[in-house]
């Protein structure tokens, strides 16, 4: 249109490319077709061997009618590009084997939803920059996934896959060290449901206080022989128990729920409270009660405890938590303790809690199925409710939106189980962010900054933070000193295929562009 400069175009060597100017000569009504409508029209899209490509749209679309039907997102996505005088790679090769041309949707993000998400926490992202696909529809090119239970499988995950959220703390139901080996952060969402497990947990506490369960089925039993009103107060006996006040209660694991239960247990209820995590944070230490006693062993919190309280992570392997409830510790417990675990079925050794609930009137309160343990009169065993609160579900996907956005848009890493919390201030309008995820190697990161010097490109600032095998840089180049143009596609191209790289971003505006990976020795652009 009308005040268009080309000579501070940025192009874009992708699927929708730039052109030289806008007066609409060559294209059809002055606009751009993405891939799907070039089809739709019968336009051949162009070889991606170059830079500045022109697509080349004349009569064969006009005649196929494409006209005034061109979507206008593309003239106004190469306009935000033009503005920003960046230049990036983005399509090199076959673009079918990167994803899927009829679902591939320009100037945006694409997620890719697996179960039901909660639609108030999807509606953070917002129409303008992300297409979200909900569970069912087809993602092919997703950047980011969002899920709750599915088993994710790494023929799950395209390889435009920037990052991966659970709704929900745990991580079980992902291959998170095959990620964190394709170089893709895996969030989740520590204390989104934290209230509603901790509500549960209350409740499991009832429950096994008061044969409350059992109480109901026996009513139901004398209302099917109508002996209900007769029975009420007579039968009352058989299902007495004890109350919680004054009671102990050792919360194993002090974290979001933990520390919450050990809370509301204390204030609420006037419960005694023995803890025992040995990585207790200072955010949770502060949300305790004062009158907490901290011990330093499991066996110590159970041994004088009324109730236990399991709320520590499931992990598999030597060193674990698999089995960490076993017969010793069960062993040194009361004979009437009450064991309430919310967190996983796995910590428990079932042999250990038949054995214990056999002998004794102690009690075995859990969401988890439990294969010796289900029927067991001592025993209250129900679905895995714990975060199944339609508050607990919209803040977890309200919180699993925000940190995908923070990070497509801004590089920002925070709550990811295999990648370091990593944050830059926000950038100036002359810069552009460039991240970086590696092999925690000696000597990479110097590699990558004499490749930006080599390129006569300045860092204004830069982080980097590495956790366990894993690196990840961001750094923020000067883009004042360069006039017109601003070529990153040798420099990215460079970084990326160095012996130790996985991938790199650049984040300058244009959502879903700027993404590279090292694909074995092959570059993924």
């Amino acid at each position: 249109g009308t005040g268009f400069n080309p000579d501070v175009l940025i192009s874009l060597t992708a699927p929708k490319l730039c052109a030289m100017d806008f007066t609409g000569k060559h294209y059809v009504g002055g606009r751009f077709l993405s891939p799907t409508l070039s089809k739709k029209y019968g336009v051949r899209m162009p070889p991606y061997i170059g830079v500045s490509q022109v697509m080349e749209i004349s009569e064969t679309a006009s005649a196929n009618g494409a006209g005034g039907a061109v979507d206008s997102l593309e003239m106004d996505y190469a306009r935000r590009l033009a503005a920003k005088k960046v230049e990036v790679e983005h399509g090199r090769g076959q673009w079918e084997s990167y994803g899927d041309l009829d679902t591939f949707t320009p100037g945006k993000f694409q997620i890719k939803c697996f179960n039901k998400i909660s639609t108030k926490g999807l509606g953070r992202f917002g129409d303008e920059k992300y297409d979200v696909r909900p569970d069912g529809i087809s993602g092919a090119n997703a950047h980011a996934i969002l899920l709750r239970s599915h088993k994710l499988s790494e023929e799950d995950v395209p390889k435009t896959c920037r990052a991966i959220a659970r709704c929900g703390s745990g991580v079980n139901n992902i291959p998170v060290a095959r990620m964190t080996e394709l170089g893709i952060p895996v969030f989740n969402t520590p204390g989104a449901n934290a209230n509603a497990v901790k509500e549960l947990v209350i409740c499991g506490m009832l429950l096994g206080s008061r044969r409350v369960v059992d109480g109901i089925n026996h009513m139901k039993d004398l209302g099917q022989q109508g002996l209900a009103r007769e029975r009420v107060e007579k039968d009352k006996a058989l299902f007495g128990g004890r109350e919680v006040m004054g009671k102990t209660l050792a919360v194993i694991g002090l974290g979001h729920i933990g520390a919450s239960t050990a809370r509301d247990a204390s204030a609420a209820l006037g419960m005694n409270i023995v803890g025992y995590d040995p990585g207790l944070s200072i955010e949770s230490a502060l949300k305790l009660p004062r009158e907490i006693t901290l011990v330093d062993s499991i066996q110590a919190a159970c041994a004088d405890a009324d109730y236990i309280s399991l709320n520590i992570p499931y992990i598999k392997g030597e060193g674990g938590t698999h089995g960490i409830i076993n017969g010793d510790i069960i062993d040194s417990c009361k004979s009437d303790a009450v064991f309430l675990n919310f967190a996983r079925g796995e910590l428990v050794e079932s042999e250990a809690m038949k054995a214990f609930l056999d002998r004794g009137d102690g009690r075995y309160v859990t969401d988890f199925p439990d294969d010796l343990c289900w029927d067991h009169k001592n025993a209250v065993v129900l679905p895995h409710l714990g975060a199944s609160t339609e508050e607990a579900e919209d803040a977890a996907a309200s919180m699993a939106a925000d940190t995908i956005k923070e990070f497509l848009e801004h590089g920002t890493i925070k709550n990811s189980v295999n990648f370091p919390d990593t944050a830059l201030p926000a950038k100036d309008e002359n810069t552009v962010r460039f991240t970086v995820v590696n092999e925690n190697h000696p000597g990479l990161l110097a590699g990558i900054t004499e490749a930006f010097a080599r390129s006569d490109l300045n860092i204004v600032q830069q982080i980097n933070h590495s956790l366990g095998p894993v690196a990840y840089n961001v750094l923020d180049i000067d883009t004042t000193a360069h006039d017109n143009i601003v070529d990153f596609k040798n420099v990215q191209e460079e970084i990326t295929m160095l012996e130790g790289v996985l991938s790199s971003r650049i984040i300058y505006g244009a959502p879903g562009t700027g993404y590279a990976k090292n694909l074995g020795g092959d570059y993924f652009v």
